[in-house]
């Protein structure tokens, strides 16, 4: 009998291929696509597509909330891996304190976005217009008003779906030596199907970070929300992860 754990197995046996490689030079990737696509943008050298509306169905569905979908999909697979690798309490701990690191980054970056947008911006009744309504000193008020707020808008896109991405592929690790066949049917299946999920999850993370490059925002605005989605990463996984007072990098 064919289970749905088995019937993915291609899917999974490629992932793991491919992954290890693609961990090494993922952040720059990110770096890549956002210089590449600012030049597009600027150039105007990329069609207008179904993906240039920031109301398309990934956006609004998915990227908006793309932090939701991050720990919806990799908690229930960090605690059904750890019940593989290891049964330590004190395992399970580390990775779920990795988990409250990367919210608290999550958290702190989108908020300081905010906070730099109202400091740097004004309220103006169109985009075109010079004359300044100074009634409303934070976009939420201005744009609540039915006017328009213009100020250094750092991409929380840029940042999130690199930092998202890099994230998922670090606590992923893992399922490259994970003995599944020790589980049981029912919890080898889900964690496939959760590692898959992430794969996927990823993907789309890839190819919206691209169309936000191509389509949105000014070029310093991606570098930076780049960059900040880079720094986060690197100085957990790269910097404080290799310490021994730290969550710690998840088994390998």
């Amino acid at each position: 009998m064919v289970t749905h754990g088995n019937s993915c197995q291609w899917l999974i046996d490629a992932f793991l291929i491919m992954i290890p490689a693609v961990r090494q030079n993922f952040h720059w990737i990110f770096l890549l696509i956002s210089v590449v696509g600012s030049i597009l943008k600027e150039l105007e050298l990329v069609p207008e597509t179904y993906f240039s509306s920031n109301r398309n169905a990934l956006n609004v569905y998915f990227v908006k909330v793309s932090w939701g979908w991050t720990l919806l999909l990799l908690t229930p697979f960090l605690l059904l891996s750890n019940s593989t690798v290891s049964r330590s309490a004190a395992s399970l701990g580390r990775r779920l304190l990795s988990l409250a690191v990367a919210t608290i980054i999550w958290y702190a970056c989108t908020e300081a976005f905010f906070y730099v947008e109202d400091v740097t911006g004004s309220c103006f009744e169109t985009d075109g217009a010079d004359v300044v309504i100074r009634e409303f000193t934070s976009k939420v008020g201005c744009r609540r008003a039915g006017y328009q707020w213009q100020g250094y808008d750092i991409s929380g896109h840029s940042f999130i779906l690199a930092y998202s991405s890099l994230f998922i592929i670090e606590e992923t690790a893992p399922m490259t030596f994970l003995k599944t066949a020790g589980l049981s049917a029912l919890p080898r299946m889900v964690l496939n199907l959760l590692y898959v999920a992430l794969n996927l999850i990823v993907i789309v993370w890839v190819w919206m970070f691209a169309c936000t490059s191509v389509y949105f925002h000014d070029p310093s605005h991606k570098l930076l929300g780049t960059v900040c989605g880079l720094l986060g990463w690197y100085l957990t996984y790269r910097v404080w992860y290799l310490k021994p007072w730290s969550p710690g990098l998840p088994p390998r």
